[in-house]
């Protein structure tokens, strides 16, 4: 039987227990966010946010805007505090200049490739006497998706040249369609003019410098093992090359924007140009009925733009932003969001449980366009001092 004074006691315990909660709730993070209290948000502002800058290359904008969104919407938390997302987009190389100029300092960085991740951990350890990739880059430096170099062909085009050939040696049967003197006459097409062949800046965009890779490991009838020497030392690779890349009369600054021309310009401006299988893909429709299909074409060795998310290790990342950048790293990996790279953007997803040929996959839907799920054998990335000196080479050489 309760009396008066039990009914005081359990009060007393009750009012003690309430006021515990509330200065806890004002004074931890942690406590605060589940707590939701609102007199306490008119007393204290809500947890300061943990900013996580990235930079990313653009080939992916819409699917990292759409990811982001995404993110947002679960309330993600690091210590109580929540994870504010600022995006900034730049081109591949533009990207690790920056950061070895001191004019950007993200948390996570992720170029179209590793090629710019082998060259930032080669410069920064010159730079700052210790890299800022991570040593250990299995989860602090993950591939999300990936997307080979193809060749992307005016059908009429691809035909004339190629037909059911191309397989041989793509690269060389371009080189010696390029310095033909005779142009498509040589192939029973006096009418089309000189051949047309090309791809981005190497400087600017990172399918130029893929395909300037994959021409030289061509030339040299390899798949690893390419050196400074191989660049630097051999004429006949150097006249080879630089006929190829002098018959192009204009090089792209991005993939995106490039490929848009492409589609809006027919083969007056190119018969065939080396881009992204995601691109590709992502302009079959809009090719459709113009200038007649465009099919796909991939090289006896390619190259993956494999779009790694990179957490540097930099004096500018704090312990928080660190565990806020793998926290997204990890969504960016999740399921959902790696069907939705396949489904809407043509992305092969990192995660290999997804499959390739299904009904809504790009892979499969596109097959009639030359698309292909399974893809040629990659060739070896070089060491950053080799990327380097093909990049320096070009930028010495090639009329611009």
């Amino acid at each position: 039987m309760y009396t008066p004074k039990h009914n005081w006691v359990l009060f007393a315990i009750f009012s003690i227990f309430s006021i515990s909660v509330f200065i806890t709730s004002l004074l931890s993070p942690q406590v605060r966010s589940y707590t939701q209290a609102p007199l306490r948000d008119l007393i204290l502002p809500p947890p300061s946010p943990i900013e996580l800058n990235i930079v990313y290359s653009t080939e992916k904008e819409q699917w990292i805007a759409d990811a982001v969104e995404r993110f947002n919407k679960q309330n993600n938390l690091v210590n109580g505090h929540p994870v504010q997302i600022n995006l900034s987009e730049t081109g591949s190389r533009e990207m690790y200049i920056a950061i070895l100029d001191g004019n950007s300092k993200p948390v996570m960085i992720s170029p179209a490739s590793s090629l710019q991740i082998n060259i930032l951990d080669q410069l920064s350890r010159v730079k700052f006497g210790t890299s800022i990739i991570p040593t250990d880059r299995q989860g602090q430096c993950e591939s999300v998706f990936s997307t080979p170099l193809v060749v992307a062909a005016w059908s009429d085009r691809a035909e004339a040249l190629l037909g059911n050939r191309y397989t041989a040696n793509i690269w060389k049967q371009i080189h010696d369609a390029e310095i033909d003197p005779q142009g498509w006459q040589t192939q029973g097409h006096p009418e089309w003019g000189y051949f047309k062949f090309g791809h981005t800046d190497p400087l600017k965009s990172n399918s130029g410098f893929m395909t300037l890779l994959l021409l030289t490991y061509s030339y040299y009838g390899k798949t690893s093992g390419l050196s400074e020497s191989d660049i630097l030392a051999n004429p006949d690779y150097q006249a080879w090359i630089l006929e190829m890349e002098n018959a192009i009369s204009s090089f792209g600054d991005s993939t995106g924007t490039y490929m848009k021309e492409i589609i809006a310009y027919g083969p007056s401006m190119y018969d065939m140009v080396s881009v992204y299988e995601a691109t590709a893909i992502e302009n079959l429709q809009n090719a459709a009925g113009r200038y007649g299909e465009l099919k796909i074409y991939y090289p006896p060795a390619t190259i993956l733009s494999d779009h790694p998310f990179c957490i540097l290790k930099a004096d500018w990342v704090s312990k928080e932003q660190a565990q806020a950048a793998k926290l997204f790293l990890d969504f960016l990996l999740s399921p959902e969001i790696q069907t939705l790279a396949l489904e809407k953007y043509g992305f092969r997803p990192a995660d290999s449980s997804i499959a390739l040929d299904s009904a809504t996959s790009p892979l499969q839907l596109y097959s009639k366009n030359g698309v292909q799920i399974k893809i040629p054998p990659e060739v070896e990335i070089p060491d950053g001092n080799t990327l380097n000196t093909l990049l320096d080479f070009w930028a010495r050489n090639v009329q611009q």
